[in-house]
């Protein structure tokens, strides 16, 4: 069997646009779907907007699922480019990756429960409204604790990949350095998120913003420059 070759300014476009389709996905959930239908501490109003819209909320999912579809091709492609570094390293992040998106995947069947108790279902009539409305708000805090814990994991990949990209010598030390800082950015929202709520509704949004910029930073380096060739090749081979 002969074996494909893809040359490494090509997994990096590969692996740009994957990272683009998970940024713009995760984005347009958060923003215009939960935002929209999801009122902070209001069961009922929850309810009511997911009733009226079911198609939005379904779309929302399928997007988060587009995402952890795209994690695992581009998961593959970031232990390629960064193995020649320190190959047990790039092993390890992309484990901690794999983690990551099995947590959130399993975490979507809460984020489908409202869906469910919404519906119009006879077994339901065993609830009155009020009942169904608190079980299904519960379901969907449940889904955003979830995707924290899933992002401990991440958060691990960030510091990882980000030692790799700095050590690289084919790669910007600076996206090296805002990797890290979005590892500890993610473990310190997922932490704080399970030791104190308080705290983490207090460093929310703010605390996810240097990690968006540092992910962005690095999608768009892969997407539109790539990795030194020359640089990467010649730590491969020694490799």
């Amino acid at each position: 069997m002969h074996q494909i070759e893809i040359s490494p300014r090509s997994l990096c476009r590969i692996a740009g646009l994957l990272y683009l389709i998970i940024i713009v996905a995760g984005l347009g959930d958060e923003m215009f779907i939960r935002n929209a239908l999801i009122a902070s501490g209001d069961a009922a109003a929850t309810a009511h907007n997911i009733a009226a819209a079911p198609f939005l909320w379904r779309l929302g999912i399928a997007g988060d699922l587009l995402m952890h579809l795209c994690d695992v091709p581009l998961m593959l492609i970031l232990y390629i480019l960064l193995k020649p570094v320190n190959k047990h390293l790039a092993l390890l992040a992309m484990l901690f990756t794999f983690v990551q998106t099995s947590v959130l995947v399993a975490t979507k069947l809460n984020a489908f429960t409202p869906l469910f108790l919404l519906g119009d279902a006879a077994y339901l009539h065993a609830f009155d409204a009020a009942q169904l409305q608190a079980l299904s708000y519960v379901a969907i805090r449940a889904d955003s604790h979830g995707f924290g814990f899933g992002l401990m994991f991440f958060g691990c990949t960030c510091l990882l990949e980000g030692y790799l990209i700095f050590r690289s010598g084919y790669l910007p030390k600076v996206i090296g350095v805002l990797m890290q800082l979005a590892g500890l950015c993610y473990l310190t929202n997922s932490f704080a998120l399970i030791l104190s709520p308080a705290l983490a509704g207090a460093l929310f949004p703010a605390i996810l913003l240097p990690a968006f910029v540092g992910e962005s930073s690095l999608c768009l380096w892969l997407l539109l420059k790539g990795v030194n060739t020359a640089r990467w090749i010649e730590r491969n081979a020694a490799a």
